[in-house]
């Protein structure tokens, strides 16, 4: 992973966990310090999250959060029901037991992360491990725009809900979910992952 990549994970997850907030600019440099890396990259990054509509220049300050409503959640929790569930009941009839198994110490890492109340890591891996899954369809284009929808939430809520043991509670949904794929049980694959989809823009956006 390039160094570019790597601040680009880093500023994605603090935009994401809401350590980078609204309505505040933020200079490349300012940030690299903040975030421990250096600057180059990190404004390689914020480019990056420009291009892809997340921030917005400021001219001469910096950049800053592109605005984003309740309206906007509806939405992108809308459509991520509409793209996720449907492509992981497909799983059922597309990806073999071993590739389905393979996730299953990622979906480890997310417990652990969130029993330690790692919030950057919990996010990581949570991003990897649904990425990763839905990859086993074969459909790119349907891999990317789930990568982007993600993205553009705003878990605001996110870091008090690790305090309070919340993410504990929903991590094992991870497990039930493989678990559903690999019974080939298609209800139960669709009851989880709709499930697991409503903390996003339920308690976790609050």
């Amino acid at each position: 992973m390039s160094l570019r990549e790597q601040a680009l994970v880093i500023v994605r997850q603090a935009i994401v966990s809401g350590e980078i907030g609204p309505n505040e600019i933020y200079s490349a440099s300012a940030l690299a310090s903040r975030l421990g890396v250096s600057n180059s990259p990190v404004r390689e990054a914020m480019l990056t999250l420009v291009n892809q509509g997340i921030l917005e220049p400021v001219r001469n300050r910096g950049f800053r959060i592109v605005p984003i409503s309740e309206h906007d959640l509806d939405e992108i929790g809308e459509m991520r029901r509409m793209l996720e569930v449907p492509a992981v009941v497909a799983l059922i009839d597309r990806a073999g037991d071993e590739d389905i198994e393979a996730l299953r110490p990622v979906a480890a890492e997310i417990e652990s992360a969130a029993r330690t109340g790692d919030v950057a890591l919990f996010l990581e891996t949570d991003r990897r491990f649904h990425l990763s899954l839905l990859e086993l369809g074969g459909n790119t284009r349907l891999v990317e725009t789930v990568a982007q929808l993600r993205d553009q939430t705003r878990l605001y809520g996110v870091s008090s809900l690790a305090e309070k043991g919340v993410l504990q509670q929903t991590a094992p949904e991870h497990f039930e979910l493989l678990d559903a794929v690999l019974a080939r049980d298609p209800a139960r694959a669709e009851a989880v992952m709709t499930r697991h989809l409503d903390h996003v823009r339920g308690e976790w956006a609050g």
